[in-house]
């Protein structure tokens, strides 16, 4: 049963192999576009990972400066234990680990609002470039753009990320105005 079924796929490459692709033509019913290419190759995509990367570099200078400063503490207080009462010394160890907490909590809590900034451009980002989608699909005469990651198997020529790429240059620009729109509220 595997083996028909692998002949059966080996035969159907070979014959979509040995097939002439269709004559290119204005019109396609079925486009497709790689949505990531079009992320990371586009002006407004690039401008997203740009600030997404600044302020992630931004985030660990911060946490190294706040590292060395707590570990210069832990230094102290560790010199400290041997002339500190244990009682004293008991309190003022778990204030500074009640304190390491607290500062660990608010970092993660920035690299996680960090993360949603940078999926909330994204989102905006693809939703900013749906009108230009559309009138591609318009031009084309097609009906439907297909993540080309996920077509089993299709033409080069139907293949529209290099011109989506072009025309969000054209139309988007560095993006700026998406992403200095305010927020959408969250839906209920």
């Amino acid at each position: 049963m595997l083996r028909a079924a692998g002949l059966a796929v080996a035969l159907l490459a070979g014959a979509a192999a040995a097939q002439e692709p269709p004559a290119a033509s204005a019109e396609s019913a079925i486009l497709t576009v790689v949505p990531e290419r079009v992320l990371s190759e586009s002006r407004a995509g690039r401008a997203i990972t740009q600030r997404f990367e600044a302020a992630t570099r931004s985030l660990v200078a911060e946490n190294r400066s706040i590292e060395a400063a707590l570990e210069a503490e832990e230094r102290d207080l560790t010199a400290r234990r041997a002339v500190t009462p244990p009682e004293d010394f008991a309190r003022i160890a778990q204030e500074f680990d009640q304190r390491v907490d607290g500062i660990r909590d608010r970092q993660d809590a920035k690299s996680r609002d960090l993360t949603r900034r940078r999926d909330t451009e994204r989102q905006a980002f693809f939703e900013a470039t749906i009108p230009v989608f559309r009138t591609m699909m318009e031009e084309a005469g097609a009906v439907a753009i297909l993540d080309r990651t996920s077509v089993f198997l299709s033409f080069d020529l139907i293949d529209v990320t290099d011109q989506a790429i072009r025309r969000m240059d054209a139309e988007l620009g560095d993006g700026a105005a998406i992403f200095e729109a305010p927020p959408k509220p969250d839906a209920p």
